[in-house]
Formats: structure tokens, sequence, C-alpha cells
């Protein structure tokens, strides 16, 4: 079957918002695992949920100029995981939020999911590092290279920790030299 679009005939504003969707497909369609890496097994979703702050991350145009970020994860009706990122936009001076959600793509003892925040395209959320004793930290990567998030309970983590998830991302291929570590200012969102 063969689709045919006449973008000359759409309002500006759909035309838009369709380029928009096919970039997310393409940058958002796959929950893959990078071959290198491993998600976490014994994982427990209900001790996962709730707030983690950004520790480091690399740069995306998702996140450009935040500082504060913190994202909260909360259980849905369907079974899947309602996700709420947030952050502080110094140039703007107000709080930014995304709302998503979250499925298992295996078990549901293996930490990868899918996460979407633009209908049906997903991306993957594969978490590779965590604290298993008190699920204090973890780090969590995308399908490629190209998305490293790590995460903790609070708005810091021991150095020592740190250099060791960025020793882990090194060996998995990241380029822990272009992470960015957001400001945690006291602010009310």
């Amino acid at each position: 079957m063969r689709i045919k679009f006449h973008l000359g005939r759409l309002h500006r504003r759909n035309a838009c918002a369709l380029a928009l969707t096919l970039v997310c497909a393409g940058l958002c369609g796959c929950v893959g695992i990078p071959d290198n890496a491993t998600a976490v097994r014994n994982f427990e979703l209900e001790r996962y949920l709730g707030t983690w702050y950004e520790i480091a991350r690399l740069d995306h145009r998702f996140e450009r100029g935040l500082s504060r970020v913190h994202a909260e994860y909360v259980m849905r009706d369907d079974g899947g995981v309602r996700v709420l990122n947030s952050g502080y936009n110094e140039q703007d001076g107000k709080w930014e939020h995304a709302v998503g959600k979250a499925y298992f793509v295996d078990k549901p003892d293996i930490g990868r999911l899918k996460v979407s925040f633009f209908g049906p395209f997903y991306g993957a959320y594969n978490v590779v590092v965590l604290d298993k004793k008190r699920y204090s930290y973890s780090m969590v990567i995308s399908s490629n290279t190209s998305y490293l998030w790590i995460l903790a309970r609070g708005p810091t983590l021991d150095s020592a920790i740190l250099d060791e998830l960025l020793a882990t991302a090194r060996e998995l291929g990241f380029n822990t030299d272009e992470l960015i570590y957001p400001e945690h200012e006291s602010v009310t969102n």
C-alpha cells in the first residue's frame, strides 16, 4: 500500500507535527540495548518507583539547557509506569515537564523498559547498573551510546560511586568527557 502525502495541502502546523513525528520515529523507535551491555537482572519495579535526580547525562535536545532535572516514576492502572520528567530552564525562568509512559520490554524482573513521550513511538530505557541493596543509584542507557543518564535518589552522589559508574560507562563505549552535570539548587516546581 502506498501512502501519498501532499504537504502543500496540510495546514503548516499539521506539516510540522507530521515532520516531528517522522523524526521521532527515526530517533525513538528503537528499544534495543547495545551488544556489549546487559540490563539488570532481578529488577524490582516497586523499589525503583519514586523520585530520581539526574546526576549526569549526555546532551540531547530534550533536556538542553535544563538544570535541577529529576524524574518521578509511579505505577499506572494498566501495569505500566507513569514518567514525569522535570527540569528548570534558567533562561526562561520556569520549570519544564514531560509526561510519558513506560512498559517492560522483556520480563518484569529485567531492567529493560520502553518509554514514550511521543504517542506511539518508544525509546529504550535500559537500567544497566543499579544499587541492588538500597536502589539509591542507577545508570540508564538507550539503544546506543548517544543517551546515558546517571541517577540517584538524592541530588548528590558519592564521588567514589560516581567514578565507578563513569568507568563502567567508558567500558560500554560512552564518551564520558561529554557528560553534563546539572545543578540541583533548591527550587520548588
